[in-house]
Parts: structure tokens; sequence; C-alpha cells
């Protein structure tokens, strides 16, 4: 029996939402409050340098611009983005492969793109789930609240979140995060429907 469950594929789960949308936090709290899921999170590649404490191959795979643009000519990633100009975020193919034999159901928190890319080359394995905030306006109340960015900052943050808005229905579900215990109540629910499949 246990050989059994082993062997069963592992599955992946796709996050993304606007950035003030609560995402990280549901995330964080399915990984800690409940082992019995498996959730093993998805390390990303990034060409800018480590800060503090961070180390390579733990919160992500360093690598330069160089290398970077190296592994893109090589087909290697699923999804990536250039930020600023030689600045990349991306997912290995190969990274992702190593986690799901390892055993794990493999999470992600991307962005919009990345998500639908991520989706389209995993298909059925893959549930993608759009975190979506009430609305602008409150999505604005929790930005101004966090008090972490200028207001011009922020009002690019609020054009963006309505541009990713728009992605929300090429999501496998959307969850409208209006009251963080209920959502995070409602994404446990759909991981479990998922990873039960």
């Amino acid at each position: 029996m246990y050989r059994y469950f082993f062997n069963m594929e592992k599955k992946l789960i796709i996050f993304s939402a606007p950035s003030g949308s609560g995402k990280s936090t549901i995330i964080n709290w399915l990984m800690q409050e409940h082992p019995e899921l498996d959730l093993a999170f998805s390390i990303s590649c990034t060409s800018r340098a480590p800060r503090g404490t961070e180390q390579n191959g733990v919160e992500y795979f360093f690598l330069t611009p160089e290398e970077f643009r190296q592994r893109i000519d090589n087909d290697e990633f699923l999804e990536y983005e250039e930020v600023y100009e030689n600045r990349f975020y991306g997912t290995l193919k190969q990274q992702v492969e190593d986690q799901l034999e390892a055993g794990d159901n493999v999470v992600f928190d991307v962005d919009v793109k990345g998500g639908i890319n991520i989706k389209r080359f995993y298909g059925e394995r893959a549930l993608s789930i759009f975190i979506q905030p009430p609305s602008i306006e409150e999505l604005r109340r929790r930005l101004v609240k966090r008090a972490t960015d200028a207001p011009e900052v922020i009002e690019q943050r609020l054009s963006k979140a309505a541009y990713e808005m728009t992605f929300a229905d090429q999501f496998d579900k959307i969850l409208v995060n209006d009251q963080l215990e209920v959502a995070e109540q409602e994404a446990l629910e759909m991981l479990n429907a998922f990873l039960d499949d």
C-alpha cells in the first residue's frame, strides 16, 4: 500500500495573483499547517545577486545574466521573465521534475503569464489558482496599509493588477480573498479535491 501511494504521480499547484492579494500568505499557511499535502516550493532561478542570508539552491538558484540567457537558448525554462534589463527570473524544467520525482507536490508562486505557461506545459497534472482581491479599491487599501511602497509605486501596482485580473479566466480556479481565513479554507478544499482526484 505504501509503495503504491509513493508511486502515485505527484502534481503541481500554481498560484498567481496581483501584488497584495494575499497569495504568499495563503501558500505559507497551506505549507506550514498542512504537511499531509506533501507540498514543496518550486525553487526559481534569478540573475540578481543573493540578498542577506539567501543561499544558492535554497531560496533561488543564482545565475549570471549570461548563464540565464544560455539556458533560455537551450529551452531549459518552463517560464521566465526579464523583469528589468539583465534581471531575470524563471523556473527550470529539470528542477521541477527532480522535485516531483522526490515525491513532492510542487507549488508555484508566479506571475500571471508564468502561471499560464506552466499550466499549458503540464495540462491536467497542474491546478492553476488565481487569487483575486475583492476589488481594486480594496487592493489599494491593503497596499497603503502595508506601507512598503511610495504612492506612485502603489499606483503602478494597481495598474498592473487591473491588467493581470483580465487573465483570471485562463486559470482553473478563481479564489477571491475577501476574508483571509475563509480564503485559506477554500484553497485547502481546492487542493484536497485536486490531489485526491
